[in-house]
């Protein structure tokens, strides 16, 4: 089988229409993780195309759909809620783009924030957009930036693993869990900590949890690994991590007749930080509303 053509423009264009189609099945609203499942899916993604990282260290899907994500919003495809969901638009509703379309839905986007940055001093980028092929999306205007984002994943990823379990602890103890203990030790089947839930006055549950602080995506073999060593000793149980999930593993996670696993991956572990504000000082921006000023013009 030859191979396929290659496509012009950034690599991320190419995820422009999946991550439309990925919202319509999802109801029209999600948030990002979701929607990464979602394609990952449906694309037939492996691990190794899941685990992939760009030259900065930060994985290469994720971003790429980040970044589509991105264009679209800028466009008027979607829209982002203070907490992070991905919502269509009334036009991402009805988004039909051919691959040259989107590239040339980039190129204008792309222009407008290069024109607005020329007023700025700043240090020397790559502002031609024209001859951009799929590889050089690291070199375009504002994607080579660094966001909070990238720089707080590569802080956890850093942590020692004990302090990515302390870290774990004091996230689920913030999130409404009591008596949240790390018990991480060898021999006990991978288990690091437990909680209890106190979902009313009159129920709670035992929660075991599993802190990876991986690079690479997590299995359904280790989902399956964990889910041995908590059986028997609680009712629920929760993987964090810094990477993401196969979704093979999802499947497994929530697969009938066997407790549930709930999952929590880098993303949502940055949603997390986020809305509890840990390790993050809030800043207060703000985006011109040209809708608004046009009555005036």
């Amino acid at each position: 089988m030859g191979k396929s053509p290659k496509l012009s423009g950034p690599r991320f264009v190419r995820y422009f229409g999946a991550v439309v189609d990925a919202l319509k099945e999802l109801g029209g609203s999600a948030r990002p993780s979701e929607v990464k499942a979602v394609i990952a899916a449906s694309l037939n993604l492996s691990e190794e195309q899941l685990a992939e990282r760009n030259k900065s260290g930060v994985l290469r899907f994720s971003k790429d759909v980040d970044w589509a994500r991105f264009y679209l919003a800028n466009a008027g495809y979607l829209q982002s809620s203070s907490r992070g969901v991905w919502t269509l638009t009334e036009s991402g509703s009805a988004y039909s783009l051919t691959h040259d379309e989107a590239v040339d839905l980039f190129r204008t986007i792309h222009r407008r924030f290069v024109l607005d940055k020329r007023a700025r001093p700043s240090k020397p980028r790559r502002e031609a957009v024209e001859d951009l092929e799929e590889d050089e999306e690291e070199e375009v205007g504002l994607a080579a930036e660094t966001t909070h984002r990238d720089a707080l994943l590569s802080v956890l990823r850093d942590l020692p693993p004990t302090g990515f379990e302390r870290l774990c602890q004091r996230i689920l103890r913030e999130a409404g869990f009591e008596s949240v203990t790390v018990t991480g030790r060898s021999g006990d089947g991978g288990l690091d900590g437990i909680g209890i839930l106190q979902v009313n006055p009159l129920v709670t549950f035992k929660v075991l949890f599993q802190c990876k602080r991986y690079s690479k995506a997590v299995t359904p073999s280790q989902v399956r690994d964990f889910r041995g060593a908590m059986q028997g000793r609680a009712e629920k149980g929760i993987i964090l991590t810094t990477a993401a999930f196969t979704p093979e593993a999802r499947n497994e996670a929530l697969r009938e007749g066997v407790p549930p696993i709930e999952l929590v991956d880098g993303e949502k572990l940055l949603d997390m930080l986020e809305d509890l504000e840990l390790g993050l000082k809030p800043k207060r921006a703000f985006d011109i509303d040209e809708t608004f000023f046009s009555q005036f013009r």
